[in-house]
């Protein structure tokens, strides 16, 4: 909000020898963001005057038009002789009132003015346009043509208000009201403890019959609307210097007088209104949901189909504007014509949330929307009616019709209890409750009780809605910066939890392995499903979906880390990082069976358990996963070898330094789900109190989906579920014990079926060796039809064997060995080969 520190003394009665950065700072202290202090034509100097244009000569010979015309400056060139002055422009002819800036002066930029020699003629100034001073953008895109009733000579520095502070504030969506002047005004006002002048309070006029005809059929939307009408408006009229002028300093373009007056008004008051050519509308104005699929064009010229949950504006042909955000074209007051002498004026109040849905769903944010959406007086609507009448009368030569139609809604002003001394508690400062009732009622509250105060927040603001807010509002007032400093004393004994060590140590242990952590947000589409090829029944596609996404594309939470790993894996890639490693922790999230309202839980104190529970019972399921995503060289090529691509394997062996880091032993075997590759898939599993559950997949992903994401060619993934991974642990994992006597190292190789996978081997033998035995490594595999026969494999692995008391003898590593081979032949069939 772009408010002129000119504007704003029209309310309040500041200092003349206040600045705009002083009340940058007074407004910054009760919590307004003030950004920035524009400094408004700094550093132009006159002679800056008004003249007329007498002659007009047409330099011929030049490759763009150019005229060379004497202006009437009267006597601010000090002889009153006409000022000869070469122009390019062509919107202007003679006996126009122009700007003229005179030799000696400076221009906004430093830009200093001189007669000089140009196209053969000397040019003693310059005609301005409204860019060459600063003004902004007003339209005409040429030079300044004032009215005809300003005389000659006038300082036109102060006629067009040119020097000026222009305060620019970032509201918050809490604050709606300081989108106008009137709120910023009353800021003001308690800032610096002055009288506000309240520009909304004006004598109305009681509704009647005689009023334009108008039908609410969703009062719920709209709870109220007010509509004026205005006749005989000359169609000549334009507006006057000083209107334009605060719109452009406020940051608007002026386009006509009526348009003009609306969103003057709507700065001055906060209240968004919109007039109709009234030879336009036919039939009464209604305000209902619109019907799918329905068509508008609206005032930009685009053709929007509306959704049934759009709140619109009609008449008796349909939709006449999309309400709060824009109005239609069909009704449009058209200033290039100049035929509009009726107008009906609307000022209405609509629900701040279908407001915001509307715009958010056309796209289509206006200076209407933003104001609806962030809460807007509805006790305003008929004052901004009467403001934008007068204006009209005023302005335009109209006169205002007998008839004041106005729908309300019935409603009651919003009521808090709150104790006297709940903002001392929240502040930790003793305020006292003359202070606090003081302070609510500088807000607009109406306040009674004595310890138990009831306060009646005003209509202005719908922020306040329980004791807090009003808390708020008395320590902002009472200035943030006098707040006390004081240091936060938690209890001792109090560090991480279980659950949050194991997660770091989780994350310490991926990194160690060489992955890069890539962070995702938690939102996916769920067209990602079906890239993925998850079967109708997947329980990952029942998805919680968001009643406000941050993009529609992606309006559910994620129920798998990979779809945000594989993605910034493929913009990496896009970018020339072709060797990656990536991995995430983080929570997915499933559905409850059923639904239930979350309870609003007390800051005043702990929540008790029963509570927290009735809230975690509200919530999603929302376990923790870690996911790998690689592509590329694992080990780099270099003088110490030709390094290697990474496969399947790396993505197993990620989830076994999951489990080593767990501490449980992971149970790897063949496979099939999803998007992985069904011939390079192990299903991760673990064993819980004695059942064996399933916790992820780990493998290449399946060539038909990397084609579909757009991914590298042999990419792989891994994704398990770490809280089942932690149910299955041991706990904090312990150091190894280290035996100072020597090992003893026996290979055996078994000949199994081939389809016997290398798990079921190794945990055969590991169950075999027993307790001597230190540990287990296939390092080889060997098929040779010839030799081992048809469907047969050999399994090579080396066994370590020591104990803790003693040195091994052969006999009691030889027995161990024969253990192991003796109970991998009764599990899975293995021979020792040769």
């Amino acid at each position: 909000m772009r408010v002129p520190l000119s504007w704003l003394r029209e309310y309040v009665d500041l200092p003349a020898t206040e600045t705009g950065r002083d009340v940058q700072a007074k407004l910054i202290s009760v919590g307004l963001e003030v950004e920035t202090v524009e400094q408004v034509g700094d550093g132009i100097k006159g002679p800056l005057v008004v003249g007329k244009v007498l002659t007009i000569e047409e330099l011929e010979g030049f490759k763009k038009p150019i005229r060379f015309c004497t202006v009437d400056v009267g006597q601010a060139n000090g002889t009153g002789e006409p000022q000869e002055i070469v122009c390019g422009a062509r919107n202007f002819a003679v006996g126009d009132k122009v700007v003229v800036v005179l030799p000696g002066a400076v221009l906004p930029g430093d830009f200093a003015i001189a007669a000089r020699k140009t196209y053969g003629k000397t040019s003693h100034g310059m005609i301005c346009s409204g860019d060459e001073l600063g003004m902004g953008d007003d339209g005409s895109h040429g030079i300044i043509v004032l009215p005809p009733e300003h005389e000659v000579g006038t300082d036109a520095i102060e006629l067009l208000q040119l020097v000026d502070e222009v305060l620019d504030i970032a509201v918050t969506p809490d604050r709606g009201y300081a989108l106008s002047i009137r709120g910023v005004a009353r800021e003001t006002a308690i800032a610096y403890g002055l009288p506000l002048r309240d520009p909304a309070l004006l004598d109305v006029p009681q509704p009647n019959a005689f009023g334009y005809p108008v039908q609410v059929s969703d009062p719920m939307g709209c709870d109220r609307f007010t509509a004026r009408t205005v006749t005989g408006l000359d169609p000549e009229a334009r507006s006057p210097l000083w209107l334009t002028r605060r719109l452009q300093k406020a940051g608007m373009r002026p386009i006509s007088l009526a348009v003009d007056i609306t969103n003057y008004v709507m700065l001055e008051l906060g209240q968004p209104l919109h007039a109709y050519d009234r030879s336009r509308v036919q039939g009464p104005i209604g305000v209902r949901r619109a019907e799918q699929g329905e068509k508008l064009t609206t005032l930009d010229g685009a053709k929007r189909t509306l959704d049934a949950e759009d709140l619109v504006i009609t008449d008796d042909r349909g939709p006449i504007g999309l309400a709060g955000v824009m109005g239609g074209a069909n009704t449009e007051i058209d200033d290039t014509e100049g035929t509009t002498t009726e107008v009906v004026v609307e000022a209405a109040h609509f629900d701040a949330l279908s407001i915001s849905r509307t715009a958010r769903r056309h796209k289509l944010a206006s200076e209407a929307s933003k104001r609806f959406e962030r809460g807007v007086d509805p006790q305003a609507a008929s004052a901004a009616a009467q403001r934008t009448v007068d204006l009209l009368v005023l302005l335009a030569g109209g006169t205002a019709d007998a008839g004041v139609t106005e729908v309300i809604a019935p409603s009651a002003p919003h009521t808090i209890t709150i104790p006297a001394d709940h903002p001392d508690k929240v502040a930790g400062v003793a305020y006292g409750r003359e202070t606090v009732v003081r302070r609510l009622q500088q807000v607009g509250c109406d306040v009674y009780g004595q310890d138990e105060l009831i306060v009646t927040v005003p209509s202005w603001r719908p922020d306040l809605t329980d004791p807090n807010d009003l808390a708020e509002e008395v320590i902002r007032l009472e200035g943030y910066e006098n707040l006390p400093s004081t240091l936060p004393k938690p209890p001792a004994g109090r560090g991480l939890t279980d659950r949050q060590r194991f997660h770091r140590r989780i994350g310490r242990a991926l990194a160690g392995a060489g992955y890069v952590e890539a962070p995702n947000y938690p939102f996916i589409g769920e067209h990602v499903f079906d890239q993925f090829g998850l079967t109708a029944d997947d329980p990952n596609r029942k998805v919680v979906k968001l009643v406000n996404p941050l993009s529609d594309e992606e309006p559910a939470l994620r129920t798998t880390l990979l779809p945000g790993l594989l993605g910034a894996l493929r913009r990496n890639d896009g970018r020339g990082s072709h060797d990656l490693a990536l991995f995430e922790t983080g929570l997915v999230f499933h559905p409850r069976e059923e639904l239930k309202i979350a309870v609003r839980l007390p800051v005043d104190r702990r929540p008790t358990d029963e509570e927290i529970a009735s809230l975690t019972e509200a919530l999603p399921v929302q376990p923790r996963h870690a996911a790998v995503v690689l592509t590329g060289a694992r080990e780099q090529a270099g003088w110490w070898g030709k390094g290697r691509p990474s496969d399947w394997a790396d993505a197993v062996e990620a989830a076994r330094v999951l489990a080593r880091e767990a501490g449980t032993e992971l149970l790897v075997r063949g496979g099939q789900y999803g998007p992985w590759h069904p011939g390079r898939c192990a299903e991760l599993a673990v064993v819980v109190e004695g059942v064996e559950q399933v916790i992820g997949y780990a493998g290449e992903l399946h060539p038909g989906v990397l084609k579909t994401l757009g991914l590298p060619a042999r990419t792989s993934a891994m994704e398990l579920d770490l809280d089942v991974l932690e149910l299955a642990s041991s706990g904090v994992p312990k150091g190894p014990k280290i035996s100072t006597f020597p090992v003893a190292t026996q290979d055996v190789a078994l000949v199994v079926d081939v389809a016997v996978p290398h798990a079921g081997v190794e945990a055969a033998l590991r169950e075999g060796a027993g307790e001597l035995l230190e540990s287990i490594r296939l390092f080889d595999v060997y098929e040779n039809a010839a030799q081992l026969g048809e469907g047969k494999k050999s399994l090579a692995y080396a066994l370590r064997f020591r104990a803790d008391d003693r040195t091994l003898t052969v006999d009691e590593a030889s027995a161990a060995r024969d253990a192991a081979v003796s109970l991998a032949g009764e599990r899975v069939g293995a021979v020792l080969r040769g």
